[in-house]
């Protein structure tokens, strides 16, 4: 079947309610905070009562449409997390499972106070048991070789550490609130399979489409702003050499890895397994090996 990825412009809500019912299997967005950003034609201003109104109304439509196996992640600040929280879970009934932290190195600096170096993500699903969640597929590598570890890697936690897509970054769009391809990818990973569709209402830059593309998903994208459909369509086209981010934890070669058969066994798979979407990583890894092994009888690299 053949991949359909759809940029929509238009309305949120409005694009939403022309969709099935339980026709999306994963929701993953970053809606506007109301913090005043220009977002072009949209300018996220609105007066209290009425962002919340708004946020009820496009999460009315979430739960519509997802499957009975399916779940949304949804960007939140600071200001209005709590009251979405509630809104899903008190209004709609649907099952909390998770608040990340996505935690950057730099942000925006304060003289008064503590300077901001996260962003929140809700993690929801609309039934408590049966939905779809992919650990094997978002592991992250083990820190110390044990022969009881799961090789695959571990659970990557609550807490996120991914860098913001610099101004200098190739890939860096004008778009005000652009998030890295890393989370996205991981998202997409844990919570959907190949040929489902992914639904990001508040699409912007393009980057859950980009994401989408690339792991095999269908994704409908929605923006309000003609632009960034364009922009999110020129990113569809160009060539991928490898998302724009990476946990620096898939770079991680494990310790203790003595025993020169499991090494290289476990080598082996790590590309495959940590860095096939980012192949810049792939030659830091291939030093990091060398360097923490190169004492040690391998055949791998010669």
């Amino acid at each position: 079947m053949a991949q359909k990825l759809i940029a929509i412009c238009g309305d949120a809500v409005e694009e939403m309610e022309k969709l099935p019912d339980k026709s999306i299997t994963l929701i993953a967005t970053d809606p506007p905070y109301n913090l005043n950003k220009d977002y072009g034609n949209y300018q996220d201003n609105l007066k209290f009562n009425e962002y919340l109104d708004f946020s009820r109304k496009w999460l009315e439509q979430a739960k519509r449409v997802l499957k009975d196996d399916g779940s949304i992640y949804l960007f939140m600040g600071v200001r209005y997390i709590s009251y979405v929280y509630a809104i899903l879970e008190q209004e709609l009934k649907m099952t909390f499972n998770s608040w990340i932290t996505w935690f950057y190195t730099q942000g925006i600096g304060k003289t008064k106070g503590f300077s901001p170096r996260h962003d929140d993500i809700l993690f929801f699903t609309k039934q408590p048991k049966n939905y779809v969640f992919n650990l094997d597929e978002v592991r992250v590598p083990q820190k110390f070789y044990r022969s009881v570890n799961n090789m695959r890697g571990a659970n990557p936690g609550d807490v996120w550490q991914f860098s913001h897509v610099h101004y200098c970054n190739k890939n860096r769009q004008s778009h005000p609130t652009q998030k890295p391809e890393g989370l996205f990818e991981r998202i997409i990973l844990a919570s959907s399979n190949e040929d489902d569709t992914i639904l990001d209402p508040f699409v912007g830059s393009g980057t859950t489409l980009r994401v989408c593309q690339q792991l095999g998903r269908n994704c409908i994208g929605i923006d309000i702003n003609p632009s960034y459909i364009e922009m999110a369509k020129k990113r569809l086209a160009e060539s991928f050499r490898g998302f724009d981010s990476i946990d620096e934890r898939m770079k991680r070669v494990p310790d203790d890895l003595n025993d020169l058969d499991v090494r290289e066994s476990y080598i082996k798979n790590h590309i495959d397994w940590f860095l096939k979407n980012n192949s810049v990583a792939k030659d830091d890894f291939v030093k990091n090996v060398q360097d923490k092994y190169a004492s040690k009888q391998m055949s791998l690299f010669r």
